[in-house]
């Protein structure tokens, strides 16, 4: 089994370094594969606790060099729910991969374990009869403190489902289970990782390293 890592990392910050200095992307240090896939940014100050930048991914098996370029571009500067990640901003950012692995049918809505689990809902809309969708990653529910019931409710309210959440809707909830492997690294360590291993600094000009 392929597990997120450090090469992985390394490659979506390359591909977003590249972007802003307008160069081609360096080929990756790792292994050709097919996974689903997650990258996530985040964005701390002065030591405070790192908010979510942007995060966009592909729950069905993508090739792991397109699919990290092309999801840690679209997460920086695509996400919807923020606006495009700047240049200036890179010294304060993190960076996720998520591989996900283990997809299972649950037998029902609490059938999963908090920090172990991601969860993909799929269910019918009963006010206007439509399809909706979405998941959490595995760390999602324990990071915000979540119980099950909570981490259900939430996911419903991500997937555009503004009306009343009862017993007999959870139940008829789709639920997929799945578990990931991450890596995660700051800005700052992968300029020192790009030093040791290039011998030189991978950088946006007149953006300075803020350790």
């Amino acid at each position: 089994m392929v597990s997120a890592n450090r090469e992985m990392v390394v490659y979506c910050f390359d591909a977003l370094v590249a972007h802003y200095n307008g160069e081609q992307t360096p080929p990756p240090a790792f292994d050709e594969g097919q996974h689903p896939l997650f990258v996530t940014w985040k964005k701390a100050i002065n030591g405070s606790e790192p908010r979510l930048r942007g995060c966009i991914g592909t729950l069905e098996a993508r090739g792991l060099v397109n699919g990290l370029k092309d999801y840690a571009l679209t997460s920086a500067l695509r996400d919807r729910r923020f606006s495009p990640v700047q240049a200036k901003e890179l010294p304060y950012l993190e960076c996720t991969v998520s591989i996900l692995t283990e997809y299972e049918t649950a037998l029902n809505y609490l059938d999963w374990e908090i920090g172990k689990h991601g969860l993909i809902i799929e269910f019918n809309d009963p006010d206007y009869n439509t399809r909706r969708s979405g998941t959490y990653l595995p760390e999602i529910a324990a990071h915000e403190g979540w119980s099950k019931i909570e981490a259900v409710d939430s996911l419903m309210r991500k997937a555009g489902y503004n009306g009343a959440i009862t017993e007999a809707l959870r139940m008829r909830l789709r639920i997929t289970r799945y578990q990931s492997t991450i890596y995660t690294m700051h800005y700052s360590e992968y300029i020192s990782y790009v030093k040791t291993k290039r011998g030189r600094h991978n950088q946006v000009n007149g953006v300075r390293p803020s350790y």
